[in-house]
């Protein structure tokens, strides 16, 4: 019999009403409670956002966040985000107000890993620049012994499919410097789930996040991802396919499960979080019957 996965609910999945793009991302709830919630209902895994982890640090030091984190047996942490690292103008101060928050907190929680984004707004990209900045990002990571995992976007001006960030990754060479694949990124774009084991190297899987999504997206990419996504095995998605092509890779890591919707925002969190663990642990067991 294949070992339960060991689950880690991301950032967004234990935020109760925030989203992404909204006025304030930071979370009603407070990062103790989220804790202790993902901690009840058997999460190993958790994710937090610059701007909550701020919050809690305006009253609180990062010591007693790691306390939390142990004593509630919260083995993996991860953070996000960091935008605009490699930019060169008026948005870089903010990022590298970002950047050093996060890697001092990944220092002092022992978070494995911190989410960095791509570009997505109409800022032209230098290709080349693009991959130097990644490799010193990843470098200044490793520094305070993390790393960083980018995240590709379909709807993003570069870096926007998963061949792209493999390209990435592989040709900078940085062993703190990997990818977060998620399902919706790779899947609603139609990308084959092959790609990810004949070319993406485990060594460079840092991430993965899985959820569901209908069959055509409703309005924008960034409305769909944002408000409407399904459960694992709710939607269009074959996330047991998806899960045997992440495990052809090699991946050993906590598998981050990422729900963004109305629905599951208008949920209370035991509940939230009860429906999004089952929901992924089934997808798991059809993933074991198709492998035998």
């Amino acid at each position: 019999m294949t070992a339960e996965p060991r689950l880690l609910a991301t950032c967004w999945t234990t935020a109760g009403t925030a989203k992404p793009g909204g006025e304030s991302p930071r979370s009603p709830l407070t990062v103790a409670e989220r804790i202790a919630a993902a901690a009840a209902d058997g999460w190993e895994g958790f994710g937090l956002l610059h701007a909550d982890l701020m919050e809690f640090q305006r009253t609180r030091p990062l010591a007693e966040l790691r306390r939390l984190l142990d004593d509630h047996g919260i083995a993996q942490l991860e953070l996000e985000l960091i935008e605009n690292w490699w930019a060169d103008d008026e948005r870089r101060p903010a990022s590298d107000g970002v950047r050093r928050d996060l890697f001092e907190a990944a220092e002092a929680l022992g978070a494995r890993t911190v989410k960095v984004a791509p570009e997505t707004s109409d800022h032209p990209v230098d290709p080349a620049r693009f991959a130097e900045r990644f490799d010193a990002l990843a470098t200044e990571a490793r520094e305070h012994g993390t790393r960083v995992a980018l995240e590709f976007l379909p709807f993003a001006t570069h870096i926007d499919t998963l061949e792209a960030g493999i390209e990435l990754v592989t040709q900078v060479g940085n062993p703190a410097g990997g990818l977060c694949v998620d399902i919706w990124h790779v899947a609603r774009p139609g990308t084959d789930y092959a790609v990810l084991a004949d070319a993406l190297p485990a060594d460079y899987l840092f991430a993965v996040e899985l959820n569901d999504a209908a069959a055509e997206p409703i309005g924008t990419l960034f409305e769909d991802t944002v408000h409407r996504r399904l459960l694992p095995g709710e939607g269009s998605f074959d996330v047991p396919a998806f899960i045997n092509a992440v495990r052809a890779t090699g991946f050993a890591g906590a598998w981050g499960v990422e729900i963004l919707s109305d629905r599951h925002r208008s949920l209370p969190l035991p509940q939230a979080l009860a429906e999004a663990r089952e929901a992924t642990r089934a997808c798991f067991a059809e993933a074991d019957r198709r492998r035998g």
